[in-house]
């Protein structure tokens, strides 16, 4: 059975997410996106730990259900602060566990450390190997994945706190790790540029903060499963035997090219080393590090080279923003979600239209211009200007008389 997977969100008890992240808003968008398997987010916070306690039950497979016979894993996201070589390190880290038993003890241990109350995704003042060392004590089928590896500041890679390998952050404990998040602003394909990677699962999840569609799943990891069980899929993550992933565009990222949000001010990396110093020419002060600039610095193979048994991935940008951009609306718009529904209608859910559908059902739904969007969407063409220091990348598309294409 194909799972379309989607590990690393957040509940409303997380800063900066919607006030209507619930359960049963999970449920419907999941589904409506055509998600196969959601995290649940947040499990180490008091408040969200009770509401998925009774919303979701426990069969022993590690899986949770709805009352519907939705499917969630037990999922948390955790911010460790520190220093380490004489350097501020901060890193985010999602941990899956197989059942709420499981997620008691990870609560008790981390309520030693710190609050666990304040926000869904805890701050701690513990390394890497530290924090791998108690997880596992606790169970050796908790899983520890890197989140975002290469964000600037929050990414295991990260320019401005992280590591140059997993083995730097992790010590001893790094045989633990078997797989890491892309992040927006990286792919695999950036990351096959480095070999010390080949060793590790690459997974994506969306990191989402709300429900809508052009949130959550944006990112997503898809397995190939004999049945839905956690510990298949632990199993697929550690043994690399994951199907592929699902990508945005890695320029979609906010933190794709270097630059400066104050400024508006971006550049490639090669401008930033050569022609400003790493500088910004505005005000002067250091430009964020990007990822693409900061995947370089540490790559020792060239652009394009793929590894030995590297699993395949697919590029996509959520449907809202195609319509968006076709229409030149916001995504959000009322046009925008009549497009949408029409469609969701008429195929069910968001990935089989981006994914499957043929083209020439579409174009008896929605207006050619959707259909060549969609088009240029599944074959990975789509092209976008590259975010940077915390904006998004913006879609661009061609205005040819795309009506001709098909």
């Amino acid at each position: 059975m194909q799972v379309i997977s989607d590990l690393h969100i957040h509940s409303r008890f997380s800063r900066a997410t919607s006030h209507d992240l619930n359960i049963a808003n999970l449920e419907k968008w999941a589904k409506i996106k055509g998600i196969d398997l959601l995290g649940t987010g947040d499990f180490c916070h008091p408040g969200w730990l009770e509401e998925l306690k009774k919303e979701l039950v426990e069969d022993g497979s590690g899986i949770l259900k709805t009352e519907n016979g939705f499917p969630f894993i037990l999922s948390n996201e955790v911010s460790l602060i520190y220093t380490q070589d004489g350097k501020g390190r901060r890193v985010h880290l999602v941990i899956l566990a197989p059942s709420f038993e499981i997620v008691e003890k990870i609560k008790n241990f981390l309520k030693t450390k710190g609050r666990i109350d304040y926000d869904g995704r805890p701050i701690f003042n513990l390394s890497c190997d530290e924090f791998a060392k108690a997880m596992f004590d606790i169970s050796s089928e908790i899983e520890i994945i890197p989140a975002h590896a290469w964000t600037p500041w929050f990414g295991i890679f990260g320019s401005v706190t992280g590591f140059d390998s997993i083995e730097e952050a992790f010590r001893d404990k790094a045989k633990l790790i078997r797989a890491f998040e892309t992040g927006m602003s990286s792919d695999p394909a950036m990351n096959w540029c480095l070999s010390q990677l080949d060793k590790y699962t690459i997974v994506s999840f969306s990191d989402s903060h709300s429900y809508w569609p052009w949130r959550i799943g944006r990112e997503a990891t898809v397995f190939e499963l004999p049945r839905l069980t956690y510990r298949n899929i632990v199993e697929a993550i550690r043994d690399k035997k994951i199907a592929f992933t699902i990508e945005t565009p890695p320029s979609y990222g906010k933190y794709h090219y270097d630059g400066h949000r104050f400024c508006q001010f971006s550049c490639s990396p090669k401008e930033c080393e050569e022609k400003y110093d790493n500088t910004c020419p505005i005000c002067h002060k250091p430009l964020t590090i990007g990822v693409l600039h900061r995947v370089n610095e540490l790559a020792d193979r060239k652009e394009g080279f793929i590894p030995e048994n590297a699993k395949p991935f697919k590029t996509l940008l959520p449907l809202h923003e195609l319509i968006g951009a076709v229409f030149e609306v916001s995504m959000t718009s009322k046009k925008v979600w009549q497009e949408y529904n029409a469609l969701i209608k008429a195929f069910g859910n968001e990935f089989n239209i981006l994914l499957n559908v043929p083209f020439e059902e579409l174009r008896k739904v929605t207006p050619p211009r959707i259909v060549h969007a969609i088009k240029i969407n599944r074959e990975g063409k789509i092209k976008v200007k590259p975010g940077y220091d915390g904006e998004y990348g913006e879609l661009i598309l061609e205005t040819e008389k795309q009506e001709t294409l098909f």
